[in-house]
């Protein structure tokens, strides 16, 4: 199983160091030619156009995407506005829960994917499903499981403190190949998470590679910083560091790789110097960036 990290949010310079990360999204394909993107970035064309695999075949029809697949862990902008550049009559399987599907429903300017063209399929909050193409299957199953999260920002009611979770609001993935070739490593991509309980620590506990929400490294970041109001949690992310904090919850786990994905341009690990970044690494961590690649 391939993975590439196509994206990683909120731009670094090129400076001191500073590695290249746009928005949230990563690949993944059994057989490097029938690939799924989880997650549709704002970015996507910028990030289809660095990622020769994802580009059109050499030969191939005037319209053609190996991209055969989209799978959608919740409704955040950052995870569906890339959907509208994917809209040139090319047909995939686009996968989500049934409450993302109804947010796409209700906005009529996502039916510029045609569903005629673009087929939908509803995720399980619980369960297994093989990702299809529109050819047939890809060779790539998920296991889908809700983990807490919230509601999209741009979908809260206006003076109501409705930012807690509701069933599929927020899930995350298992990522495994199904292929006769396949390794059975298994994945997890969990970009968005409020809270690490035991469940979701004995589910991950032997996986192969994990790639964990590492939105905030303090809680108040974007306060201390100046750019916004909102801690972490209020906006549906727990944070790196501190009681709690992610790699206090999953230092436990057994996992081969653990890696930070969906990183805001606040958080300080993203200067490979810092403080932040050395604690991250010396706690066995990876910071993610545009153009990594994994394969399992």
């Amino acid at each position: 199983m391939e993975l590439q990290r196509t994206s990683q949010p909120r731009r670094a310079g090129k400076r001191h160091g500073f590695l290249p990360r746009t928005q949230s999204s990563i690949a993944a394909s059994a057989d490097g030619e029938n690939w799924a993107i989880f997650n549709s970035s704002p970015d996507i064309l910028t990030q289809i156009a660095a990622a020769p695999d994802l580009q059109p075949r050499s030969g191939g029809p005037l319209r053609h995407t190996p991209i055969k697949t989209v799978v959608l862990t919740n409704a955040d902008v950052d995870h569906i506005a890339g959907l509208l550049s994917l809209r040139e009559r090319e047909p995939f399987l686009l996968y989500a829960t049934a409450r993302v599907l109804k947010t796409l429903a209700e906005n009529s300017i996502f039916q510029v994917l045609n569903p005629e063209v673009v087929e939908r399929r509803e995720l399980p909050l619980s369960g297994v499903t093989e990702l299809e193409g529109p050819a047939g299957p890809i060779g790539l199953t998920v296991e889908t499981f809700a983990v807490p999260g919230k509601v999209a920002l741009f979908l809260e009611a206006e003076g109501e403190e409705n930012f807690g979770t509701a069933a599929g609001d927020t899930i995350g993935i298992a990522i495994r190949q199904t292929a006769p070739n396949g390794t059975g490593k298994t994945l997890f991509y969990i970009p968005g998470c409020a809270a690490v309980d035991d469940p979701l620590r004995r589910r991950m506990d032997g996986g192969d590679c994990l790639m964990f929400d590492g939105t905030v490294y303090h809680d108040t970041e974007m306060a201390d910083t100046g750019v916004g109001s909102k801690t972490g949690a209020r906006m549906g992310h727990m944070a790196i560091s501190g009681p709690g904090g992610s790699l206090e919850a999953l230092r436990p786990v057994e996992l081969g790789r653990r890696i930070y994905v969906h990183i805001n341009n606040t958080n300080p690990i993203l200067d490979p110097g810092s403080g932040a970044a050395r604690t991250v690494r010396e706690a066995g961590w990876e910071i993610g960036y545009d153009g990594m690649e994994i394969t399992l």
